[in-house]
């Protein structure tokens, strides 16, 4: 069964650019239309302060990531490596470059 269609296959190379765009689209989905509200997403953008994400969010977002990128980026297990300082003040450009370095990590030969 194909996966969706923004997915990267393995030995594809990912830029934080191309994941910065996934994750805008997800927080969408996840956030809803309020998102926008606050302007564009960036790398220094919080989900604390800036999104005010709550914890059922999280647990949207790390659903969204599975199915978009795969059990290659294990956001749950990430974050469970984490303090509660680190996750509250944890930003999109940690996340991206979470996803970025996972992606990177896959050997080449599947």
């Amino acid at each position: 069964m194909p996966g969706p269609s923004s997915s990267p296959t393995v030995g594809e190379e990912i830029t934080a650019e191309a994941v910065l765009a996934e994750l805008d689209a997800i927080l969408t989905e996840v956030v809803g239309d309020d998102l926008l509200l606050d302007g564009p997403l960036a790398m220094d953008t919080s989900f604390d302060e800036d999104l005010q994400l709550e914890s059922i969010e999280f647990v949207a977002l790390a659903e969204k990531l599975l199915i978009t990128y795969g059990e290659r980026v294990d956001f749950v297990a990430w974050m469970a490596t984490m303090e509660l300082d680190d996750i509250i003040a944890l930003t999109v450009g940690q996340v991206v470059d979470f996803v970025v370095e996972s992606l990177a990590a896959v050997p080449g030969g599947g």
